[in-house]
């Protein structure tokens, strides 16, 4: 019997626990076990964390092994493919990502004690800017949320469309094999039926349901 596992990557200030819905309804939906990878997502170096991640994932047995990650975990999870470790066949889904930079991380770093909060993977991956180009094996999917209701309006303004912390833009990237956006709120994808139901699709047919 074939085994397939969705490997969830949190985002920054979450423990992964946060998931639960999303990884059962996920797993449920194509088949699949569920594993978390939890990492100290402040206080620990990116080459640290990128390290462990590559760690985890190459301990897995599986005929098929698909990645999700939410917000700074998609950083983290681009970083793994610059130099990739062995493992199963499989995609990745990344939600509300930013990929191009993040205006809330820049309005919050500009407060005092904002960058010491924000950690070492922002300062060093997410506040350069740096436009991001996939060119990896697997297919990747992009989720993102354009219902503005979240903590990044809390510390600036935003003034184009988002889920209410990342930008629609700031999750853009080139070679990417589809992009959806829904109406979810950054945290609030995390429980959406709806996003599990096209994360699932996507990791299933390598494109989203429209």
């Amino acid at each position: 019997m074939n085994t397939t596992i969705v490997v969830y990557v949190h985002g920054l200030w979450f423990t992964g626990r946060e998931s639960f819905l999303l990884r059962r309804r996920i797993a449920r939906e194509i088949g699949a076990e569920d594993r978390v990878f939890s990492y100290a997502s402040v206080t620990a170096m990116t080459a640290a964390n990128v390290a462990a991640l590559g760690e985890f994932v190459s301990r897995l047995r599986a005929d098929a092994l698909h990645i999700v990650a939410h917000s700074m975990g998609g950083v983290l999870v681009l970083k793994l493919f610059d130099n990739p470790p062995a493992m199963p066949p499989g995609r990745i889904v990344l939600l509300g990502s930013p990929l191009n930079g993040s205006r809330a991380a820049q309005n919050l770093a500009r407060l005092p004690w904002g960058s010491t909060i924000l950690g070492h993977t922002i300062r060093e991956e997410v506040l350069p800017g740096r436009p991001r180009r996939w060119q990896g094996a697997r297919e990747i999917g992009v989720i993102a949320g354009n219902a503005a209701v979240g903590l990044g309006r809390l510390v600036g303004p935003l003034h184009e469309p988002s889920d209410g912390t990342v930008l629609v833009a700031e999750t853009n990237l080139a070679g990417a094999t589809d992009k959806i956006v829904l109406p979810v709120s950054h945290t609030g994808m995390l429980f959406s039926a709806l996003a599990a139901r096209q994360a699932a699709a996507f990791l299933r047919d390598g494109r989203f349901v429209r």
